[in-house]
C-alpha cells in the first residue's frame, strides 16, 4: 500500500531517536525525546485550500523539522509515518 496526502498535507518519516547523549550516556527507550526531524515520504498537490492558493515547497526525499506536536501518526505495513499539513514544517535541513 502507498499513502498519497491530499490538498497541502505531506507524509512523514520520522529520524531515529539518538541513544546516547554527546557525553556519552546511553539513554533507555522511555528516556530518549521524538526527534522533530523527518525525512519526506510523500508531498499532496497543493492548490486551493481555505480559499487561498498553496504551493508546495517541499518535495520527496526533502529532511525537514516538523511542529513538536503536529500531525497525525499513521502505522502501514510495519512502518510509522506522520501526516502533517505544510504550514506544520518549520524547516528543511540542507
Amino acid at each position: 500500500m502507498k499513502l498519497v496526502p491530499l490538498g497541502d498535507r505531506v507524509v512523514l518519516k520520522q529520524m531515529e531517536a539518538e541513544e546516547t547523549t554527546k557525553s556519552g550516556i546511553v539513554l533507555p527507550g522511555q528516556a530518549q525525546e521524538k526527534p522533530q526531524q523527518a525525512e519526506v515520504i510523500a508531498v499532496g498537490p497543493g492548490g486551493l485550500v481555505d480559499g487561498k492558493e498553496v504551493k508546495m515547497e517541499v518535495a520527496v526525499g526533502d529532511k525537514v523539522i516538523y511542529s513538536k506536536y503536529s500531525g497525525t501518526e499513521v502505522k502501514l505495513d510495519g512502518q510509522e509515518y506522520i501526516i502533517v499539513k505544510q504550514n506544520d514544517i518549520l524547516a528543511m535541513v540542507k
